[in-house]
C-alpha cells in the first residue's frame, strides 16, 4: 500500500508514518490490485455511514496499519467510535508510533472529549478512537476488550476484516461471525479475502505463500463467491453478497480508472485480471430496525 500510495495511486498522508518506503517497486497489478480494495472497501464503509448518519461504530478486526480513523476524521465522517483491534505486539507497534508522531496523536486529542485519555503499551482509549490488543479466535475475550473501552452494542455497527479470517481455521472465523451476527442487532460486516482458490492459479498462490511460511488455515472456505456467501448465510447473517475484484474494478469511478492506468505501464493484462478473479470483497448484514 505504501508503495501505491508513493506513486500516486491514491492519497493518504498518514501511512508514511506508520510504514518505511519500500526499496524495491512493486508489480504494476499489485498496486492496481490495492487500488481496487482499498476504493472497493471504502465505499461500502461510506455508504454505511451515510446511512447511519455517522451514529454508529466501526470495528476494524486485524487493523494492522491501517490508517483509515484518520483519513475519516479529515472528511469529517467520523463514526460515534471507531475500534482497531490486532495482535498485543502490533498494536504495541501502532501505539509508538502514534506516540511519537504529532500528525498521528494530534487527530485523536481533537476529537476526544471527556476525561483523560487512556494509553499504555497494548491498548488506547480515548473518546473517539481506540486500539485493543486481542486474539480474534476467542471471541468472548474480544467482547469484553471491546465493551472495556465503551463498545456499545446498541449501536449500528459496522465490522471491517481484511484478509483475516483465511488465517483462521473455519471453525474459528465461522465462530467470530457467529458472535458479531448474534451480538448486534444492527450489524454489517465487510469482508476481504480470496476466492477460487481450488484452480490452477489458486494453488499456484497457496504454494508461493506457503514457501514463504504462510499458512492459510481457513483457504477452504475460498473455494467460490457461493462459498463466502454460505458461511455468512449459516453462521446468522440474513443478507450476503459477494464479488470478485475485477468486479469491484469495472464498478470504481472510470475517470479515475484512466488516471490510474496511466502512472505505470501494465504488460501482462491476463494476469491481472486472473489475479483480481482470486480476490473478493463480500458483505453480509443483520437488521432489526430495517436500516
Amino acid at each position: 500500500r505504501r508503495f501505491a500510495v508513493s506513486v500516486g495511486y491514491w492519497k493518504d498522508p498518514y501511512i508514511q508514518y506508520f510504514v518505511r518506503q519500500a526499496k524495491e517497486r512493486k508489480a504494476p497489478e499489485i498496486n492496481r490490485g490495492y487500488y481496487a480494495r482499498v476504493h472497493g472497501v471504502s465505499y461500502l464503509i461510506k455508504a454505511f455511514l451515510k446511512k447511519t448518519e455517522c451514529n454508529c461504530q466501526i470495528v476494524n478486526l486485524g487493523a494492522g496499519m491501517d490508517t483509515l480513523f484518520w483519513r475519516l476524521k479529515d472528511e469529517n465522517l467520523l463514526p460515534r467510535k471507531y475500534f482497531e483491534v490486532d495482535f498485543p505486539m502490533i498494536v504495541a507497534r501502532k501505539i509508538h508510533n502514534i506516540k511519537s508522531k504529532p500528525p498521528l496523536s494530534k487527530p485523536i486529542m481533537e476529537s476526544h472529549s471527556g476525561d483523560s485519555l487512556l494509553i499504555d503499551s497494548h491498548s488506547l482509549d480515548s473518546s473517539r478512537y481506540s486500539i485493543v490488543g486481542a486474539d480474534l479466535r476467542f471471541s468472548s475475550d474480544l467482547e469484553e476488550k471491546l465493551k472495556k473501552h465503551n463498545l456499545d452494542i446498541h449501536l449500528p455497527t459496522l465490522l471491517v476484516a481484511e484478509c483475516v479470517l483465511v488465517y483462521m481455521t473455519p471453525q474459528q472465523s465461522a465462530n467470530l461471525l457467529k458472535w458479531a451476527a448474534s451480538t448486534f442487532p444492527v450489524v454489517m460486516f465487510i469482508n476481504y479475502e480470496q476466492v477460487n482458490m481450488t484452480d490452477r492459479f489458486g494453488q499456484i498462490m497457496i504454494e508461493n505463500l506457503q514457501r514463504r511460511q504462510c499458512n492459510l488455515a481457513g483457504v477452504e472456505v475460498c473455494r467460490s463467491l457461493d462459498s463466502q456467501k454460505e458461511r455468512l448465510l449459516l453462521n446468522g447473517w440474513e443478507t450476503a453478497r459477494a464479488i470478485d475484484m475485477m468486479k469491484v474494478y469495472s464498478f470504481l469511478p472510470q475517470a479515475d480508472v484512466k488516471r490510474i492506468e496511466g502512472l505505470e505501464f501494465l504488460d501482462e493484462k491476463e494476469l491481472f485480471e486472473q489475479l483480481m478473479q482470486h480476490y473478493c470483497i463480500c458483505w453480509a448484514s443483520k437488521d432489526s430496525s430495517n436500516l
